[in-house]
This record gives structure tokens, sequence and C-alpha cells, in this order.
């Protein structure tokens, strides 16, 4: 539970688990365990050739987290057509796996929604649904993908909302990647309903090279917590770590409770990494 008045989060995408790495995951276990994180959110690419084997792996290295663990799927994880397969076993491991859908902690402090999310493109460089069945075919799913975040974040009735997607919602968290994939790293349709429902953040992984944080265009703060970002210039770092304040007077009686959320505007830069 929130310790001091704050709700601790860790996130972290692109484990990229496969077999033989087991012991990989010791250090990032032990880690959110010591800083008494209330959830660890896990940003798709969990498996590295989307195979039930390597989700197996990986909910059973994740049982000794003692924390919510909440997560998207990521392209990786639907490689090998077992998608559903994958989140079943990774739900047998107590991993909540999101796809349009949220998930709130008990107390309704916090809700978090989730879709992976997919590509074409930011800003005026969004692909459009115009010519061949192909390109229809792309901006469909990512339309269909912008809607199940819409979707989920409609449904979260608690103070604190965040979301979570594998793909970036904005174009700031790719930079650093080379500009010829950008409109395969993400897409500004998910930022849309992130602004309409203005959660107070929001994580993805996929971009390994970009940058570590954003803001969309209505200022809700964005997080690439892409491990291999993360690791980038602190090889020890295991994910990414906020605090968040909760509303005043969270803690009375529901009825007693002045109904308050957390918006973007309420966060100071108080974030570390674990």
């Amino acid at each position: 539970m929130p310790i001091d008045g704050k709700l601790r989060i860790a996130a972290v995408g692109d484990l990229h688990c496969r077999l033989g790495k087991h012991g990989n995951y010791r250090r990032l276990v032990d880690a959110v365990n010591e800083q008494g994180c209330d959830a660890l959110l896990l940003c798709g690419d969990l498996t590295d050739h989307g195979h039930v084997d390597e989700a197996k792996l990986l909910a059973e290295a994740l049982s000794g987290v003692r924390a919510k663990k909440i997560g998207v799927l990521g392209n990786h994880d639907f490689e090998a057509g077992k998608s559903d397969e994958i989140c079943a076993v990774l739900a047998e491991g107590g991993i909540h796996i999101l796809d349009g859908d949220h998930y709130e902690l008990k107390g309704h402090m916090v809700g978090f929604a989730g879709a992976k999310g997919f590509g074409g493109g930011f800003d005026r460089a969004t692909l459009q649904g115009f010519g061949e069945e192909g390109i229809k075919g792309f901006v469909h799913e990512a339309v269909q993908e912008a809607l199940k975040l819409e979707t989920a974040l409609l449904r979260v009735d608690a103070p604190i909302k965040i979301a979570i997607t594998h793909y970036s919602p904005v174009r700031d968290t790719v930079i650093g990647e080379n500009p010829e994939i950008f409109p395969f790293l993400g897409s500004s349709r998910l930022s849309e309903p992130i602004d309409h429902h203005r959660p107070t953040m929001c994580f993805h992984g996929h971009a390994h090279y970009g940058t570590m944080e954003g803001r969309t265009l209505g200022g809700v703060p964005v997080y690439n917590v892409a491990l291999p970002l993360l690791r980038r210039d602190h090889p020890d770092r295991r994910f990414f770590m906020v605090d968040i304040p909760l509303p005043e007077g969270f803690h009375a009686p529901p009825s007693e409770r002045p109904g308050a959320v957390v918006t973007p505007a309420d966060l100071h830069a108080e974030h570390e990494s674990g």
C-alpha cells in the first residue's frame, strides 16, 4: 500500500525474455521489492519471439514480485501467433495483461488503462488511410488500437489514471532512433485519447534508442521505459520508478473523499530509476 501519501510505480518494457535468461530478472525482482513499489508496469515485448515457453519463464521469474503486475503485449509477443496463450500463461502467473481494458488497485486509488498501440507516424506525418488496401489496413489497425486505449481510459474510475502502451504516443520519446523508422515506433493517434482523458502519465516501450521523457500536445508526461534505453546510460538500471502524490483526503471513508483527481499539473519532478 502507498507510503507517506504517495503511490510508487515501477515501469519497464522490452524485457525480451528468452529461454536461458531466468536468472537475469532476480535483480529486477529484488529491487522492486526493496523499493516498496505498489505496482510494476510491463510495457510490452515481454517475450523475445512470442513463444509460450518464454512467457512461462518470465511469469516464473517475476513470481517473487510483491507489487501488482500489470502490462501490455508488444509486437514481439505476436511473432509466433500465440498471443492468446501468452496472455493466459502470464495471467496464471499474476500478470494482468491489458488490451483495451483497465485494472484498478484495491481501494480504487489508481487505475491502469492499457493497449498495445500501433505505428503510423506522428503529427503532420501521420499516415492516412488512402490508396492501396495494405495502407488502409495499416491505418485501420492504428485507429483500432487508439480506440482500445480510449475505451480503457474511459472506464477508469480512480483519482490516479495511468496509461500503458507498447508503441509510443508521441514523437518526443522516439527521437534518437533512425528517423526512417519513426512511423513504425508509434502514432499520434494514441495521444488523442490521452489528451482527452488526461491521465496522470503514460508509459511505453519499443523505442530502444529513443528518449526517456516527452509530453503530449496537451502536456501529459510520457515515459519511454524500454530496458535497453534505461540501461544505456546506467547499465545497472532495471526499471524506471516514479512517486505519485495521492489526492488530499483520499484515506478518508469513500463518502467523505473530495473527489479530486491527480493531473499532470500535480506532479513534481521527483522520479528516479531502480
